[in-house]
């Protein structure tokens, strides 16, 4: 497994949201999160990512234990996108996706030619070649998250976070967008972890999906088995007759 959590607790403070959380993705795997707003998906992201402390239970990056796992060492296993906006000063767009190579680079973050190589492919599997020098600070917030895909690709981690990550997307984009987190899970066998709103891409994309409503996991399995009138209509608290006239097609 790439990623595993055992008897995972999540919460805040010394509130437990979620308990018992047992998550298991293998490389070349990508599973989705799926749930109301407050569900409880974004907490769970962020605490296996380690930016929200664990109330109880291990997480396993690649079998290991990830209290015994340095931070170093953790940088280049992980890498994460998360629905915070980050704030920069005088960075281009290039200086945000070069960030991504840190992990690999020393104390003086000097990049070496393999680096810059990685960085540049990263831009154009983005799709964000003509803004690589503009300031990152004035281009689009859905150019903002194409820049920060870049950065964790060319991370080259073993396992990759994603919290709503086509939320400011254009259509074409989205789609783009999942192309290349389906190549990175395909060729390179990154395991992915998503947190998604939108249920028809949700679908397509998955191997997994993990349904969650209030503070529990309450479905998990095969895409086929989770999209059906029945259990969305359940995770989302969506009478039959609302669902009926707004979703053309079922799942």
């Amino acid at each position: 497994m790439a990623l595993q959590t055992d008897n995972l607790t999540v919460g805040y403070g010394n509130t437990p949201l979620i308990a018992d959380i047992a998550l298991h993705v293998r490389k070349g795997e990508i599973m989705t999160l799926i749930g109301a707003n407050g569900s409880g998906k974004s907490t769970i992201l962020k605490t296996i990512s380690g930016y929200l402390q664990k109330l109880n239970g291990k997480i396993f990056f690649n079998g290991t234990d990830t209290d015994t796992i340095s931070q170093k060492k953790k940088s280049e296993i992980l890498s994460v996108m998360l629905t915070d906006r980050i704030s920069t000063e005088l960075m281009t767009c290039r200086d945000v996706v070069e960030t991504g190579r840190y992990p690999y680079t020393g104390y003086f973050g000097i990049l070496s030619a393999d680096d810059r190589k990685a960085v540049d492919e990263a831009i154009r599997l983005v799709d964000m070649q003509n803004f690589a020098e503009k300031d990152f600070s004035q281009v689009s917030d859905g150019q903002k998250q194409r820049v920060m895909l870049a950065k964790a690709i060319c991370q080259e981690p073993d396992i990759l976070i994603l919290d709503e990550p086509t939320s400011y997307l254009d259509i074409y984009h989205k789609i783009r967008f999942l192309e290349v987190v389906r190549q990175l899970a395909d060729v390179r066998k990154t395991a992915v972890v998503i947190s998604m709103h939108e249920l028809d891409f949700a679908q397509k994309i998955s191997d997994y999906t993990v349904g969650i409503k209030d503070g529990e996991i309450t479905h998990y399995g095969r895409p086929c088995d989770i999209f059906t009138r029945e259990i969305i209509c359940e995770l989302f608290s969506i009478p039959e007759n609302l669902y009926t006239k707004y979703f053309s097609c079922s799942f």
